[in-house]
């Protein structure tokens, strides 16, 4: 007897995965970029919440193929206090570069790296 994935109902839900995981990588070499060639620090707090993003993606895409007809609740939970963190950390790396602004009064990686003495 053949089972679902030899008769092609499996490769259709493979081929979701597929995407999933594709959009998270695409996620990740975004983020990779942001964080390698941008100067500006606001692009770089971006850069790390499209890596952070892009984490939580693959995390729901893979909790929810584990096992047919089941998708993990543990992962759903993890992923939200993922998003919240997150938020904190933007939060406190955005208020870091507005006072990096007002004290120095550039963004650029580069001119702050000269400043230290």
């Amino acid at each position: 007897m053949l089972s679902n994935f030899e008769k092609g109902k499996g490769r259709e839900k493979m081929n979701t995965l597929d995407y999933y995981v594709a959009f998270s990588i695409a996620l990740y070499v975004i983020g990779i970029y942001c964080l390698a060639t941008k100067r500006n620090m606001i692009r770089i707090v971006l850069g790390i919440e499209i890596l952070i993003n892009a984490a939580n993606v693959n995390f729901i895409a893979f909790s929810a193929y584990r096992a047919e007809g089941f998708i993990d609740p543990f992962a759903h939970s993890v992923v939200i206090i993922s998003i919240a963190l997150a938020g904190c950390v933007s939060a406190v790396a955005l208020a870091l570069v507005v006072y990096a602004y007002k004290h120095y009064g550039t963004l650029d990686i580069r001119k702050l790296r000269r400043l230290r003495g």
